[in-house]
């Protein structure tokens, strides 16, 4: 074989070698790209619970132009408040008392300005807390007989309620994380396989999941209600699957 001939040859088998080699990586691409083949699907899990815990704050108001008129008003206003509630079957051993504050007018007296009203306001929040929701909302159902009794209340913040009403918690929410993360986990593969079904593909592994934020929504959803104001409350959580797709 001439030195033309064994040239040729080596130019033929090194163009042979690059057109396999061009071949193996498009088909390596082809994989790669099916591996790459996904679809993401959210499942949904939802359970009706009633709360367990029942955080109820009263305001108690008293006013006079005598301090210790005041506080005594505002002593006997407490004393009610306890009487009302063991009538109502609430135990009073969880009553705490919070928030004590004593405003002065004349101390609050600006350019001479002439003071109206009672001297000295004294505010103090009976904060009531109970295992038995159910009788705490009946009780602030007859929060008017507290009124009609001579206790002054106001309505306030606190537990960030404002209406003044009871807070309502739903204590055991961990008892419920497994049952709902597996449920909606199987709510999201039910919509994976239909989506494979409808697309002709095989449903393969899990390529990433993330379980979701769980959330207490107010039964009743909507506006202006919140979650703590109601006894009865939704629990969801919403979690997030992706699934390799096969051929």
């Amino acid at each position: 074989m001439s030195a033309l001939q064994r040239a040729s040859a080596r130019s033929l088998i090194l163009a042979c070698g690059i057109a396999l080699a061009g071949v193996f990586v498009g088909l390596g691409f082809v994989r790669g790209r099916a591996r790459d083949r996904t679809v993401t699907v959210k499942g949904v899990a939802e359970r009706e619970v009633r709360a367990d815990l029942a955080i109820w704050p009263l305001r108690v108001v008293a006013v006079d132009d005598d301090l210790a008129r005041a506080h005594a008003a505002l002593q006997q206003s407490i004393g009610r408040i306890r009487t009302f509630l063991v009538a109502q079957g609430i135990d009073t051993a969880q009553v705490a008392l919070q928030d004590f504050a004593v405003v002065d007018a004349n101390a609050n007296q600006y350019g001479g300005a002439v003071r109206s009203g009672a001297r000295f306001v004294i505010h103090q929040t009976v904060v009531v807390r109970s295992n038995d929701p159910q009788r705490v909302l009946t009780a602030s159902q007859r929060v008017g007989e507290l009124v009609s009794a001579g206790v002054v209340l106001s309505s306030g913040n606190e537990y960030g309620g404002g209406s003044g009403g009871p807070n309502f918690v739903y204590t055991r929410l961990n008892t419920l994380k497994p049952s709902m993360i597996a449920e909606a986990t199987a709510r999201a593969r039910e919509a994976a396989q239909q989506f494979a079904r409808d697309s002709r593909s095989d449903l393969d592994g899990i390529r990433d999941a993330n379980q979701g934020v769980f959330e207490i929504l107010p039964r009743d959803q909507a506006a202006g209600i919140t979650q703590e104001s109601q006894i009865v409350k939704t629990v969801r959580v919403v979690s997030t699957v992706t699934y390799l797709l096969g051929s």
